[in-house]
């Protein structure tokens, strides 16, 4: 759910194959001070009423959902190592999913009656999802819900892992668990804006793609790399 597809119904879309129109190497990397828990700590306290950069899909895009919006919640999972933050958790779905198979995401899901935040709903979908014990995360703030095309509005959980947890994928929802070093990803010259037509209207996507040691690429895209690029600017921006 939490990787949306721009190109939702159109025949033959295949966002790793669209023209790349721009890349953000203008902007400056994240330094590794900014990457300590203690700033991120700091960043996300004094971020109370920030607004995201990339408010949404279904904002950017001007399109409309086809039923309402409908509430959820995806874990930041920030892995901790030596008071550094070394990497992002993400999850490949599995390849039979009738939703963004094969898409890089976040753990996260649909809002549950029983779900008393957004917090509960993310820290019960990665339990679900990839077996994160729920103590194994300690959970520093929210960031500015994200609005989806497919009519999810979006709150992304930042949270703290230790490193070298057991992770248990749900075989029926992710096919895999891995890292992503965070400094590649709060680098902007790794990002990269995507524009294909449909319809007569121009539409645009981000993707951060990544390869890791064993050279295997993984492409992030959509919902996923907007939330990570909002993450990007509210670490950058100077504290209040």
């Amino acid at each position: 759910m939490s990787t949306v597809p721009v190109g939702r119904g159109i025949p033959g879309f295949d966002p790793e194959k669209t023209p790349i129109v721009r890349r953000d190497g203008h902007l400056p990397p994240l330094p590794q001070r900014a990457l300590r828990v203690d700033q991120v700590r700091q960043r996300l306290h004094a971020a109370m009423g920030w607004q995201a950069v990339i408010q949404g899909d279904a904002v950017r895009l001007d399109l409309q959902a086809d039923r309402p919006p409908a509430a959820a919640a995806v874990l930041l999972p920030l892995v901790v190592r030596q008071g550094h933050i070394t990497s992002v958790v993400l999850t490949r779905r599995t390849a039979h999913l009738k939703h963004h198979a094969g898409q890089i995401s976040f753990p996260g899901g649909k809002s549950e009656p029983q779900d008393d935040s957004p917090a509960a709903t993310a820290l019960r979908e990665a339990q679900e999802e990839v077996g994160l014990e729920p103590t194994d995360a300690e959970v520093l703030g929210t960031m500015p819900a994200y609005k989806t095309v497919t009519g999810f509005v979006i709150t992304p959980v930042v949270a703290l892992l230790p490193p070298q947890l057991p992770w248990r994928p749900d075989p029926g929802e992710v096919a895999e668990v891995f890292e992503v070093p965070l400094s590649h990803l709060m680098n902007p010259a790794h990002h990269q804006w995507h524009e294909h037509e449909w319809q007569g209207h121009k539409r645009q996507y981000l993707s951060m793609p990544w390869h890791d040691a064993a050279h295997q690429r993984y492409f992030i895209w959509g919902a996923t790399a907007s939330m990570l690029r909002n993450f990007y600017h509210l670490l950058a921006e100077p504290s209040a």
